[in-house]
């Protein structure tokens, strides 16, 4: 690749996809589902059915409940029946709807958190569940049931310092929009154009291995690129988590973990179709350099 795109060019291209691809991908992601209310609640609903996520809720609405509770010497059995009855609502369909209009309400207070100033934690509400808890469980005639509070009771997500060092971050990404991952596309495409230009144009043999070398660079920096925006979410994940009380990070992962899926799919698919791009360049550009037909007059 050093004929026609030059070590100190190719590095540089490298480094600069490695840090476009991972900023475009964060950027489109918090304009096309972060930032868009139906994509948030999408994204999160299917939490529902997660294990961790109805153990902290049920455990959440329990501790509540049992605050307003005084059975004397069978509070734990007490305790244990209204736990059970919680956890046994969080398997209908009524709690899917509880937990979609939740994280309604919490994405106008994601938004909220990310765009204030200071001193805000991003946090579900699980008031809305817990109203329609009490409701069944009362309707069922469970005993204690009337005694459940309908308060604000919250999962923390993000804590206050952390929310703190990640709202410039956010900032900038919303105002970069989709543009970072057009214009890391443009890069691409450039960087193959100018290889091609600078071996002579269409038609040329020596045009043909630079715009092939100029593509191995650019698939391999796409891959890296990959593997950047991979250690960032993981290092994130970590950040994270380790501000959120015990007792709700499991849920707080969940959550986590749903948001950023579609960063983690792009992840994979970026690196591989970034790794093929450069193996199929490079098979390429060593068929033409020892002798075979490449498409053109020279």
């Amino acid at each position: 690749m050093r004929t026609y795109l030059s070590a100190g060019l190719s590095a540089v291209l490298v480094v600069l996809l490695a840090v476009l691809v991972p900023v475009g991908a964060l950027s489109a992601w918090v304009d096309l589902e972060i930032d868009n209310t139906d994509r948030y609640v999408d994204a999160v609903a299917p939490l529902a059915a997660d294990p961790d996520v109805r153990s902290t809720v049920t455990d959440l609405i329990t501790d509540g409940a049992m605050k307003q509770i005084d059975a004397g010497p069978l509070q734990d059995t007490v305790r244990d029946f209204l736990r059970q009855a919680v956890l046994s609502f969080t398997t209908t369909d009524a709690f899917q709807d509880a937990w979609n209009a939740a994280n309604r309400t919490a994405h106008e207070a994601v938004t909220a958190a990310l765009d204030g100033n200071t001193g805000e934690a991003v946090t579900i509400d699980l008031a809305p569940v817990t109203e329609r808890v009490k409701q069944n469980l009362e309707e069922n005639g469970v005993p204690f049931a009337d005694r459940i509070p309908v308060q604000h009771t919250d999962i923390t997500l993000i804590s206050a310092d952390r929310a703190d060092q990640l709202r410039q971050t956010f900032r900038l990404l919303r105002t970069g929009g989709i543009w970072p991952a057009v214009g890391t596309v443009v890069v691409a495409v450039l960087a193959v154009v100018v290889a091609w230009a600078r071996g002579g144009g269409p038609g040329h043999r020596r045009s043909g291995l630079a715009a092939l070398s100029a593509t191995a660079v650019t698939g391999l920096g796409f891959a890296l690129g990959a593997l950047v925006l991979r250690a960032v979410l993981a290092f994130a994940r970590d950040r994270v988590l380790s501000e959120v009380p015990d007792s709700e990070t499991a849920g707080a992962a969940a959550v986590y973990d749903a948001l950023t899926g579609s960063l983690r799919t792009t992840v994979w698919t970026v690196f591989a179709v970034g790794l093929a791009v450069a193996v199929c360049a490079v098979l390429l550009r060593l068929r033409a350099a020892r002798g075979r037909p490449v498409p053109g007059p020279e």
